[in-house]
Order: structure tokens, then sequence, then C-alpha cells
């Protein structure tokens, strides 16, 4: 039986690809899923075939979305021990190509959008005794690429935000742990998919469970995952 049985998770961009597949592995364990994003008719129709899940139709950008879920949340669980912070979107053009909307946007979802989560989740957390929140980053927030200003600015600060995260809320019984992925074979921002060297939602949600049942004396901050054999250059 697994040790996660019994625990409410929040999971933001549930609605498909690395959150969808989190969201499932986390139901298989026993855990009750509020499963958030903006698609309302989506949500409901996931949460009914999963089971032990809650639709939380909203937007990370809006801090009272977020707020209304753990909410919500609380009252139907009993509580929040978990926040998976998934959201995110890709916008990659030349930095002089890319618009103030377009730079707002990409960094109001993926790293406001992981602030506005984690605030609203934490003081559940507190009243559960403790609770881990997990960023789901990228490998683009450590090494910058052409046409991806927004893009790595937004991982690049998701990162910086994990780890003072991780130093402000560890006495309060929080763990925060960043996983970074490489390629992953979703649609994100326009991707093709099928490639079979590129890393699997699958895998990344093998990741957060892994994160989720060590030991609470450790955090590790830090989860990169690449792929074994990318194509050569």
């Amino acid at each position: 039986m697994s040790g996660l049985r019994g625990k409410v998770a929040l999971v933001t961009g549930a609605s498909s690809g690395i959150g969808l597949e989190v969201a499932k592995q986390l139901v298989a364990n026993g855990v009750g899923v509020g499963l958030f994003a903006r698609s309302q008719a989506r949500l409901a129709r996931l949460a009914a075939e999963l089971g032990n899940s809650l639709a939380l139709p909203g937007d990370v950008t809006r801090y009272e979305d977020l707020e209304r879920a753990v909410q919500q949340l609380e009252a139907h669980f009993g509580g929040l021990d978990f926040l998976i912070n998934n959201a995110g979107i890709g916008i990659f053009k030349p930095v002089h190509e890319l618009t103030p909307e377009e730079w707002q946007q990409v960094l109001q979802t993926n790293l406001t959008g992981s602030f506005y989560a984690t605030k609203a989740a934490v003081p559940a957390m507190q009243r559960r005794g403790g609770g881990y929140i997990i960023n789901i980053g990228s490998l683009a927030g450590k090494n910058a690429f052409a046409n991806g200003a927004a893009y790595n600015a937004s991982k690049f600060g998701l990162l910086g935000f994990s780890e003072a995260a991780m130093l402000d809320l560890r006495y309060h019984g929080i763990r925060v742990s960043s996983i970074l992925p490489g390629s992953v074979d979703t649609p994100f921002a326009g991707n093709s998919t099928g490639a079979p060297w590129k890393i699997q939602p699958q895998d990344i949600a093998q990741a957060v469970l892994y994160l989720l049942q060590s030991d609470p004396r450790i955090i590790p901050s830090q989860l990169d995952l690449r792929p074994s054999q990318p194509p050569k250059k």
C-alpha cells in the first residue's frame, strides 16, 4: 500500500501532458487530487474518469482563483499536503520580436503563477503540520538558448524562487523541490510528438512520486531529468 494514501494534492496545468500524468499517478497511489486548469469542461470529464479528484477550473495568473481552489480542496478532502506547480506556456521568438504582452504572459504563467499557488497553499499545509511543494521547471532554467528569452527568464526565475522558498519553508515542515526535465514528448508549444528518445510524461510523474515518498529528513532540491540518448549533434 502506498505511503501516500489519504494525502491531498493540488496539480496545476492538470488537463493535459505532464500535469495529467502526474494527477493519474497520484490518484493511483491513493492521493486525492485537485485538478487545476483553465478548461472547465475537460476538467469535469477528467475528474469523473479518474475518481478521487476534484475539478478546479481557474487561471494561475489570478491569485484569487488559486485561493478559491485551496479552499475548495480543504472543504472537499479535509486539507492539502502537496502542491505540484506544473502550469506553463512557451512562446519562442528572438528577444527583439517578443511583444510586451507575450513576455508578460510567459512570466505571469510560468513564474508568478507558481508564487501565487505557493502562497495560497502554504497556510493549508501549515494546518496539516507540513507538506511538499514540487515545481516542474526545465533544463532551460539553467541553459539558455536562442529564441528563449521569455521562457529562459521564467524558468531561471522559477529555479531561484524554488531555492529561496525551500529555505523559507523547511522549518515549517514544508519541503520544496524542483524537477528539471529536458525534452518531453508532449505537444507543448506546438512541438511534434512521438520521438522515442524524448522523456515521457510518466517519467516525470515517477520523479514526483519519488520525491513525495523520500524520507522527510532530506530535501532533494533539484532533480534533473535528461534523455539518455538524444540525437547526436
